[in-house]
């Protein structure tokens, strides 16, 4: 999404960070974080990039830790085919929609320098985006990210990185003043992150298992639910592989034909967990993190479990 230049500069004209140099010191001996929107964004990355990192319990393996109480969003809209130094166009603080939205970005899964993933080279507008989260406390840190056409962003908060994207929820945040991250209409094509998937294929205890076949095909039925205790049978099963950092790709295994399996796990709380079957190659095993192998047992459980 595009800001338009009417929509740039009226906000910046109504809430564009202040002059003011105030600091807000972090606990030990990191830099301290600036109180203002950098007037450029200091980077050729696109995401990726934050003016300082935060020293707060926590930010090692969460983007945002604990319960911050203010969020003050700063836009540099530009090219993604010329990135780097984007101006600053505009800002907006959120008070009462802060905690949801650090609630959500705290949910997405960290990536290790290891994980890797293929990304598509469609050029077009995109718009990097600082959020400085503070504290009730005095404390504050900064996440930066972008919303971008081919969604290949990756949001840090100078020590922890995520490749989840979130580009157009904070595009909304920023112009509406409204946190709303939209919920996909067909759950087997939701993008399935959250946190702990970087240590386990499937984190924590899910509530309920969609196993869906390859979408493309789009015929009922090509999903079908499960309840929690198969669910959380088919979580210890896919836990106990042998697994490795993920770069998001597998050799294709010549004469197979059948179709791919996603499996969605959902939770009383927070976003579900996605783990991709690659039937025809190998590592089969994926939930955009960790990759494994596949046995012919833990085939033919999944398989069990799938529409025909």
């Amino acid at each position: 999404m595009k800001l338009s230049t009417s929509i740039a500069l009226g906000l910046a004209a109504a809430g564009v960070c202040g002059a003011a140099v105030l600091l807000s010191g972090a606990v030990g001996e990191s830099p301290p974080v600036p109180a203002t929107c950098p007037q450029r964004w200091d980077s050729d990355a696109i995401g990726g990039w934050v003016p300082a990192a935060a020293d707060i319990d926590g930010v090692e393996k969460s983007l945002v830790p604990g319960s911050p109480v203010k969020a003050l969003i700063c836009a540099y809209p530009g090219d993604n085919t010329r990135p780097g130094g984007e101006r600053l166009a505009g800002s907006r603080t959120l008070t009462d929609q802060a905690a949801a939205m650090a609630r959500d970005l705290a949910y997405f899964p960290v990536a290790g320098a290891d994980v890797d993933r293929m990304c598509t080279a469609v050029g077009g507008p995109m718009t990097n985006y600082l959020i400085r989260f503070a504290y009730a406390d005095g404390r504050a840190l900064w996440v930066g990210s972008a919303e971008e056409v081919n969604r290949c962003v990756k949001t840090t908060n100078g020590t922890a990185d995520s490749n989840s994207y979130a580009g157009p929820a904070i595009t909304t945040a920023y112009r509406d003043g409204i946190w709303r991250p939209v919920p996909p209409g067909d759950p087997c094509r939701g993008p399935g992150d959250r946190r702990g998937q970087d240590e386990l294929m499937v984190p924590g205890r899910p509530g309920r298992l969609t196993v869906c076949r390859d979408a493309t095909y789009a015929r009922p039925p090509y999903r079908k639910r499960h309840n929690r205790d198969i669910a959380r049978a088919l979580a210890v099963t896919l836990n106990s592989l042998d697994t490795v950092p993920s770069d998001n790709t597998c050799k294709g295994l010549g004469g197979a034909t059948q179709r791919g399996i996603r499996l969605i796990f959902d939770y009383p709380q927070g976003p579900a967990a996605a783990v991709n079957i690659s039937m025809d190659c190998a590592p089969a095993v994926n939930n955009g993190l960790l990759q494994a192998d596949l046995d012919d047992p833990v085939r033919d459980q999944i398989l069990r479990l799938a529409p025909p």
